[in-house]
């Protein structure tokens, strides 16, 4: 089975409503028309809007960086996962390394938040991966288990179809560290075993599995010519329009 990559950029917590409108226009310009791999832009909540229009009549979807478990309540400061699908979303991250260090989020209110994106008819990019410290006690593979075991726990494999996986070595994140080719497919490659362990062959060889970690155009090249890599969940590098397009457009040949 060939899986379509996936290019997600996320612009984290940057660029007000003109920089924001800017950025999407440049890019609805440069890879708008993009029909071999999908392409995402995931602004703040604040510029899901003008991101929108920027991007209409394009082949780009829009995502959100978050959603919260519950379809509405009390819960001051939240966006339920139906808010974000009304705003045009198709994709929402959820469990990325940086909501998990800073607000405590754990695997399972990740598949609590899996559970209620897919309610939503949203497509999740559910995020894993390991710190330095784990790495370096050999615990990489252990970790990237309990995530998978705790965070989709309680699925069918037909309900995750929708379903992307962003493997970001959080010791690459920010850093201008980036997992080699062979420490990226040594990942991938254990995810992909453990999704046809626990969902069947057909999941394991079609859910997409992304590579998350200073992604750049003068590295991506390589990142996507391994064989278990799906595309990339992109930051820093998906705030500039030509840099983010040169990552959309790699070549592998």
């Amino acid at each position: 089975m060939t899986r379509r990559p996936i290019l997600a950029g996320n612009w984290k917590m940057n660029l007000l409503t003109a920089e924001a409108k800017e950025l999407a226009t440049s890019l609805a310009a440069q890879v708008g028309d993009v029909n071999d791999r999908d392409v995402v832009l995931i602004p703040p909540y604040t510029t899901l809007p003008v991101v929108r229009e920027a991007i209409a009549g394009t082949k780009i979807a829009l995502g959100a960086q978050n959603g919260h478990a519950e379809t509405s309540g009390a819960y001051t400061g939240e966006v339920a996962m139906p808010m974000i699908a009304e705003a045009g979303c198709v994709y929402v991250i959820i469990g990325h390394s940086e909501r998990r260090q800073y607000y405590g989020e754990t695997n399972a209110s990740c598949n609590a938040k899996i559970k209620a994106a897919l309610a939503a008819d949203l497509k999740p990019i559910y995020c894993i991966g390991e710190t330095l410290e784990q790495r370096e006690a050999g615990e990489t593979l252990a970790v990237i288990e309990k995530q998978l075991t705790e965070g989709l726990a309680d699925f069918q494999a037909a309900e995750l179809e929708p379903l992307v996986l962003a493997y970001e070595p959080i010791w690459a994140i920010g850093t201008g560290k980036t997992a080699t080719p062979e420490q990226a497919q040594e990942v991938h490659r254990a995810i992909r075993d453990w999704l046809q362990k626990h969902l069947g062959e057909e999941a394991a060889a079609g859910l997409r599995i992304q590579y998350g970690g200073s992604v750049k155009p003068d590295n991506v090249d390589v990142l996507m010519a391994c064989a278990d890599v799906d595309g990339a969940l992109v930051g820093g590098a998906s705030l500039k329009a030509d840099s983010f397009a040169r990552i959309v457009l790699f070549n592998t040949d």
